[in-house]
């Protein structure tokens, strides 16, 4: 087992292997404990009702991000995870997100046969639509996943909400409300912690106009990362300068 060990990752507190009653070979790891669960729990289970305000998210995003940057650009050899979901995102008592289930993840090295997406599984809607086809994975498969997460964070939408049909996809969704429909598209429990962070500070028109330009630089980052031509796709460190920069004007208003 390869360590590794970044403030993003989940950790793997022990691990371990032996024989079952029926004779197989088994190994287990055993994780830290998150006690605030899945981003997915707090975007999309009845039993979470308090919410994640925008900083919230956004710093989420920002813990992603350079879990995935990490991985990519200071792992030798660069590992990918191949199957990044609001799921496998884990958030800890500070609310702070770690990166868990490396199940399918992969080391990217020469071996064409490493490479090679054939076999894949990942998860349908979060991997690129080329690794259905075999082409080469790289590490833009990862950013393209975490496109659709932020997407769906920001939208509180899921992959198979009934108003994706027809072709219509969370991509396309988000892409049609840029530049002026942004507010149209965002998840109503965010709307509601901005209406009333809004009232309760007395918001400015000039400080609202700033927190809509927040969020349509946000979903930018998610549709410029997922659309059709992979080279078009941000690197992840430049991703995570873009959220950081989001952040610090969040943090200003």
């Amino acid at each position: 087992m390869v360590e590794y060990s970044n403030w993003n990752l989940v950790k793997i507190i022990t691990s371990s292997s032996g024989v079952d009653f029926q004779g197989n070979d088994f190994k287990t790891l055993v994780y830290e404990f998150m006690s605030n669960g899945s981003l997915h729990d707090w975007l999309h289970s009845s039993e979470t009702t308090s919410g994640l305000n925008l900083v919230q998210r956004i710093t989420i995003f920002i813990d992603v991000a350079s879990a995935l940057d990490y991985l990519h650009n200071y792992c030798l050899p660069t590992i990918l995870h191949c199957d990044l979901k609001c799921s496998n995102v884990l958030l800890d008592d500070d609310l702070v997100a770690h990166v868990g289930d490396f199940g399918l993840a992969r080391f990217l090295g020469t071996n064409s046969n490493q490479n090679s997406t054939s076999g894949i599984r990942g998860t349908i809607g979060y991997t690129p639509p080329e690794y259905g086809v075999g082409s080469e994975m790289t590490s833009s498969g990862d950013v393209y996943s975490f496109s659709i997460l932020l997407l769906e964070v920001v939208t509180g939408k899921t992959l198979t909400d009934d108003i994706f049909n027809e072709g219509r996809s969370l991509y396309k969704f988000a892409d049609m409300a840029l530049p002026d429909h942004v507010p149209d598209v965002i998840d109503d429990d965010l709307l509601n912690f901005l209406q009333e962070d809004a009232i309760a500070k007395q918001s400015t028109l000039a400080n609202i106009k700033k927190i809509e330009e927040c969020l349509a630089s946000t979903i930018k980052i998610g549709v410029s990362c997922s659309v059709d031509s992979p080279p078009q796709w941000m690197n992840i460190a430049n991703v995570v300068h873009e959220l950081q920069h989001i952040l610090y004007m969040l943090q200003n208003i």
